[in-house]
Order: structure tokens, then C-alpha cells, then sequence
């Protein structure tokens, strides 16, 4: 069975545009803070092709089909849009921070939340900032050498969070670090990934225009 090219397209080119940000982002000889919110959201645009020819179009609704006409794919994409956001909104207070290693970063989180709350509290890898009222614990993540904080309990004040992730980001800055070598792979996984889409829809050209006609249809 042959491939629709341009499914596939709809499929890889999201992951290697988030492969590719990925290798980027780990090549920089700095550390880089974002929030548990984007950083969500950034899978969940990479996500978007799969879901596009996945879920969204096997129970793409017939009615809302015939009624909207190609308006529907926008109205869908709003609706995977709007899921993606809620969940980046609902979810517990996190802070990510790419290309860093837990040593690296242990030194200078104390540094900030000395800062912001000498009355701070340490057990193991849980940090509790009672006057922010913050409680986290830090997650490594060596394979991809970033480092999360990550909020452990339900009681958790928002300012506290936004308030920590400036000093944090602050504290960053004159951070230098060693390029990750796995940037490379990311960077060979984007490459692969978009000359797999670009091959199979110079390879099938009439494939690809019936998959075109397939997805429009209405």
C-alpha cells in the first residue's frame, strides 16, 4: 500500500521543525529557561500533524463537514488549539531549563532561592519556599540534559512560581555551559525526517494531488 505523501508531510514536518528547535536550542552554550506551559505547548504543535491525520480526521464530523465545507479543518484546528492551551493552563506550576545539567544547575537554583526566601528549606532534591509559598522538586532528564522543577503539592501560589522563574532566569544568564552533543542527533533527526517528506512527494506527484483532493473534499 502506498504511502499518501502528503499525509506524511502533515505528519513529519511538525516533529522536524520541533527536532530541529530542539538540536538549536542544545547547541547554545547557555542555558535556557521556559515555562511548563510552552514548554506543553511546543509538543503539542509537534503533535499537530499526527493529530491532523490521526484523530482529527477519522472523527472529523460529517455534518459540521457538509455545513462549513473546508472551514471545518480551521474549526478543528482551533478545537486541538484550544485543548492544547487548556492543558498547558490546568497543569501543576513547572519551570524547564534546556541544555543544563542537575550539577550545573544545583548551585545556582540555591543561589536564587536563597534570594528569595532565606527561610528555604532542602531534602534531597525537594525545595520548600514557605514565604513564596512554593514547594518543588527537581526532575533530570539526562538524555536530553535539561532539568525540571516541578511542583510537588496541591497548595501552590502562582506569583511565588512567576516570581522564583525570574531569579532563576536572572541567575542563568552569566551561566556558560558546554555544547550537549546530542544536538547533533537532534539535528540529524530533523534533516531525515523533512528529506523523507520532501522525497516521497517529489517521487509521487500524482499521490500527492489526490491526497490534497482527499483532505479539501466536501
Amino acid at each position: 500500500m502506498a504511502v499518501d505523501p502528503f499525509r506524511l508531510a502533515i505528519a513529519l514536518v511538525p516533529l522536524a521543525a520541533y527536532a530541529l528547535v530542539l538540536g538549536l536550542v542544545n547547541l547554545r552554550r547557555r542555558p535556557m529557561l521556559v515555562s511548563g506551559g510552552c514548554d506543553l505547548s511546543a509538543l503539542g504543535v509537534a503533535l499537530s500533524g499526527l493529530m491532523f491525520v490521526g484523530p482529527i480526521e477519522l472523527f472529523r464530523p460529517e455534518a459540521a463537514t457538509a455545513e462549513l465545507g473546508n472551514l471545518v479543518w480551521l474549526a478543528l484546528l482551533a478545537f486541538y488549539g484550544t485543548l492544547v492551551l487548556l492543558v498547558a493552563l490546568i497543569s501543576r506550576p513547572r519551570l524547564v531549563i534546556y541544555n543544563v545539567s542537575l550539577e550545573e544547575l544545583h548551585p545556582v537554583l540555591a543561589e536564587a532561592v536563597t534570594k528569595l526566601d532565606p527561610e528555604s528549606r532542602w531534602a534531597g532534591n525537594h525545595v520548600s519556599l514557605p514565604r513564596l509559598g512554593v514547594q518543588l522538586h527537581l526532575d533530570s532528564l539526562d538524555i536530553m540534559r535539561n532539568v525540571s522543577l516541578a511542583a510537588s503539592g496541591g497548595r501552590q501560589s502562582i506569583d511565588g512560581w512567576r516570581r522564583l522563574a525570574r531569579e532563576l532566569a536572572a541567575s542563568l544568564r552569566p551561566v556558560r555551559v558546554k555544547a550537549n552533543p546530542r544536538a547533533a542527533g537532534f539535528l540529524l533527526v530533523s534533516v531525515a525526517l523533512l528529506a523523507i517528506s520532501v522525497s516521497q512527494m517529489l517521487r509521487h506527484p500524482a499521490e500527492l494531488a489526490q491526497g490534497v483532493r482527499e483532505i479539501l473534499a466536501f
